[in-house]
């Protein structure tokens, strides 16, 4: 008898192996579903592709508590190039925190951040309010994606899960590198106060969430970006501390990298994550080659699940529905051999034809254990 969606999924996560390959893709994008999917729900998504589900109910499941400490205000600046720009204000009893943001027709970022010196990330995490989670919204997702597969979800972010790559989104990539190496004990002062924060969050808003894993970490944390010693240094104790909490209550957890790991192989584990994620083959910005992926099974694969491995613009975005199949193929005879693995995109895509992304389901359904 064939298993669920689900079922599949999180016997992938422990490290079993499952009636065949599982398969999903990392988030479905707005841009993607409503150019190409024709509707506005990720649910709807996965049933018409047949793609195992991982639902990520992020928006609008959590948000920061009112304070009169931290009040927020949104200026809207216009167009600048081609995004459209705005002014973020956040008023403290000690000083504004100020950044920017701008919005293509794909997906938003910085374009300023909001910690520019310590006296901003000193403000930032005296006055932050805590993060309640809406427990209902969570439910209501569960109850929807049902059989699927899975719901997703992550740790109170500001703007990313693990607390280093918090650090990176806040302060920008560069000039987080550059506080680590110029002060290393400032880095550790905000990096030890937002993981604090977000381990205070695990142990009093995610008891009894209905959620199926958690997303931890980020991209900032491969090594296309930061060393191994940083690596071991800025990211592995911290992590820890909240993958910890979050095992405390139940919940496994699959630490994201999208990007380089193969000099972080050995390392990743140290945190104490349940999987890893997302094995970005070099068309991505990542070191996973094809000769690579029965290293990546042998010294992280042994130790952790794995999920990922599949060139989401060479191959999902342009390549025919035949250099799909092959590579499916491929990442189950490597990265899935033996059980313990979840194919997917590595990470987001934009214009992956609706074809393309049926053969990557129906080629899954061809790798039987």
């Amino acid at each position: 008898m064939a298993m669920t969606g689900k079922e599949r999924m999180m016997i992938a996560v422990k490290k079993g192996k499952p009636d065949r390959l599982p398969v999903t893709i990392h988030q479905w994008q707005e841009y993607h579903l409503k150019k190409y999917m024709k509707t506005a729900d990720e649910i709807d998504a996965f049933k018409l592709t047949g793609l195992d589900a991982a639902v990520t109910p992020w928006h609008g499941t959590f948000a920061l508590a009112d304070s009169p400490d931290w009040r927020y205000r949104i200026e809207e600046k216009g167009d600048r190039n081609g995004q459209f720009i705005k002014r973020h204000t956040v008023t403290t009893p000690e000083g504004d925190l100020a950044w920017e943001t701008g919005t293509n027709p794909y997906t938003t970022f910085n374009t300023e951040h909001i910690i520019k010196t310590k006296k901003d990330a000193e403000l930032f995490l005296k006055y932050l309010p805590p993060t309640k989670l809406d427990k209902k919204k969570i439910t209501w997702w569960y109850d929807r994606t049902g059989d699927l597969g899975i719901v997703r979800h992550v740790v109170c972010p500001f703007a990313q899960p693990g607390s280093w790559q918090e650090f990176c989104e806040l302060a920008g990539t560069q000039e987080a590198i550059m506080f680590a190496m110029e002060d290393p004990e400032f880095v550790h002062f905000f990096l030890r106060g937002i993981t604090a924060y977000k381990v205070d969050y695990v142990h009093r808003e995610m008891p009894g969430a209905k959620i199926d894993l958690i997303e931890h970490g980020g991209g900032s944390a491969s090594s296309s970006v930061i060393s191994p010693a940083m690596f071991d240094e800025f990211c592995v104790p911290y992590d820890k501390q909240v993958i910890d909490a979050l095992h405390d209550i139940g919940l496994p957890v699959v630490y994201h990298t999208c990007g380089a790991i193969m000099a972080i192989l050995e390392h990743i584990p140290a945190n104490g994550c349940d999987a890893s994620e997302t094995c970005s083959p070099p068309g991505v910005g990542g070191d996973v080659g094809a000769v690579d992926r029965a290293i990546v099974k042998q010294v992280l694969g042994s130790k952790v699940s794995l999920i990922g491995g599949i060139d989401q613009s060479n191959t999902l975005e342009q390549g025919t529905p035949q250099d799909v199949r092959r590579e499916v193929r491929a990442c189950f005879e490597t990265l899935g051999a033996g059980g313990g693995y979840i194919c997917s995109a590595s990470d987001h895509f934009f214009n992956a034809p609706v074809e393309n992304l049926k053969t990557m389901a129906r080629a899954a359904r061809e790798c039987v254990y």
